[in-house]
């Protein structure tokens, strides 16, 4: 039975994180009314001329830099010729022959390494809408207006700055391509490129897959799915795309080059186009922009502004913190946990216990808010609790509730401590009484005990924090209990 290879290499646009637009002064803002965001120059209203957004190419260079690419001393401009609705000017401003930045790469785990062929700086698009139906006069009118289908187009994103991020055909599955988008992903926000949120179309993807006999070196005839937004789009597309093409070609056809959509609801890819070549889109530099001139200054300048990256990060947490690799994974998911983390090391907490803690509690806490940086808790304030643990004076149990506290109410947790009377209990005297009680209302989970049940024993344990609400040092109390037992019989 013949054995098939697929072969995949993926096209990610990134839309950039900054002010406004790549050409104009308008505002790069997510979710404002339908053509808010626009003027002359991304409408393309005769006479208008691009003005370029500096912030744009130093996020570029962010990005390639971060990428491992090499960044060439001179690139420049050029017009993409097409004609679509939501292209003001029919024509696109992108980069062709010479791209920002070429020639990185990503490791994604297998020990894998994607090569990446470019990086380059190109305006967004429009975005069209195809509305299911539309209320006319009290009815409604299923995609037509006076008899007409009709689409709407929203100028907003056009002009937006885009990173398109071209990976040579080093993807062998849908697995691996979600591994590299995912490793991508978690590069470009770190490195505050993009806030790479697909459900904003801040990230989208093209896939192009073509599938091979195993061990042919010759690629086979691909085919490109379009504008795929979600990791889970990603993976069921090309696995259905993969199998779709296998099947084809075992049944003695051929496939044929084109640009292919996926549709969520039948799990299904379906041609769109045939696919275009680089001389379909007539590139020609453009005459408007000054070809890029970036020196060793301004490299070395984006270059010293390059935060740690996350591989690094996390193997520096494992070996300087000597926490376990699953700690470290979790600590690096976001830029912001890990240096709330170390903040926390510096100002005294231990650092397990601090991982323990942003692991636990906090990430719940932030998972509710919609992250971090929406709970109100200092790396400094933590410690405070954490430090309070150490000493003796609060249980965890306690600690718990003086965290939920502090978050609510903006106090350091020894204020709470001292205004609610929390501090642990540990001396005999005071929980010898409490002992007494719970061993005389509990006579049967004794006779267990002393039966040779040890699980009667953490019951009577837990009765003695109910009684404390807590309070009390389980290892003093459960030392007590035993000798105390021990007297009655």
């Amino acid at each position: 039975m013949l054995m098939w290879e697929p072969v995949i290499g993926l096209e990610v646009h990134v839309e950039l994180l900054t002010k406004s637009k790549l050409f104009c002064g308008c505002a790069n803002r997510f979710g404002a009314p339908p053509n808010s965001q626009v003027c002359p120059v991304c409408l393309a209203l005769p006479g208008a001329l691009p003005a370029l957004n500096a912030r744009a190419v130093d996020l570029l260079i962010t990005a390639g830099l971060a990428t491992h690419c090499d960044i060439p001393p001179r690139s420049k401009f050029d017009r993409k010729n097409y004609f679509y609705p939501d292209m003001p000017k029919n024509f696109q401003i992108s980069q062709y022959d010479l791209p920002v930045a070429v020639g990185g790469w990503l490791d994604i785990p297998g020990g894998r390494r994607i090569r990446i062929t470019r990086i380059h700086l190109e305006e967004d698009t429009g975005k069209s809408t195809h509305p299911a139906s539309l209320t006319d006069g009290g009815e409604m009118v299923a995609g037509r207006i006076d008899s007409a289908e009709y689409t709407l187009e929203d100028y907003n994103r056009a002009g937006v700055p885009l990173a398109e991020i071209v990976s040579e055909p080093d993807v062998r599955g849908a697995d691996e391509a979600v591994a590299y988008l995912q490793q991508l992903r978690e590069i470009l926000v770190w490195a505050g490129v993009s806030d790479c949120k697909m459900e904003e179309g801040s990230l989208r993807c093209d896939a192009n897959v073509s599938v091979r006999p195993t061990g042919q070196e010759r690629l086979g005839t691909r085919t490109e799915i379009k504008n795929l937004n979600s990791f889970k789009s990603v993976q069921k597309a090309i696995s259905h795309e993969i199998q779709r093409q296998i099947k084809v070609l075992e049944g003695g056809g051929k496939i044929v080059q084109e640009t292919r959509a996926w549709d969520e609801q039948r799990e299904v890819t379906h041609s769109l186009r045939s696919k275009e070549e680089a001389h379909d889109y007539r590139y020609f530099p453009e005459p408007d922009l000054r070809p890029l001139e970036i020196d060793a200054a301004w490299l070395e300048r984006i270059r010293k502004g390059l935060p740690e990256m996350p591989a690094a990060r996390r193997a520096r947490f494992e070996s300087q913190y000597s926490l376990p690799a699953g700690d470290a994974d979790g600590l690096t998911r976001t830029r912001e946990m890990a240096d709330f983390f170390e903040a926390a090391v510096t100002a005294g907490a231990p650092a397990k216990e601090a991982a323990n803690w942003l692991l636990g509690d906090v990430s719940r806490m932030a998972n509710e808010r919609g992250g971090l940086e929406h709970v109100p808790l200092s790396p400094a304030r933590l410690c405070g609790l954490i430090s309070l643990i150490e000493k003796g004076t609060i249980t965890r149990k306690i600690a718990k509730e003086v965290l939920d506290e502090m978050v609510a109410g903006g106090k350091d947790a020894d204020a709470i401590v001292e205004v609610r009377g929390l501090r642990q209990i540990d001396s005999s005297d005071a929980l010898r009484p409490i002992l007494e009680q719970v061993l005389d209302k509990n006579a049967d989970a004794v006779a267990s005990f002393l039966g040779g049940r040890e699980k009667a024993f953490d019951a009577l344990v837990g009765q003695v924090m109910a009684a404390t609400r807590g309070k009390a040092n389980p290892a003093v109390a459960r030392e007590m209990l035993r000798e105390m037992i021990a007297a009655r019989n």
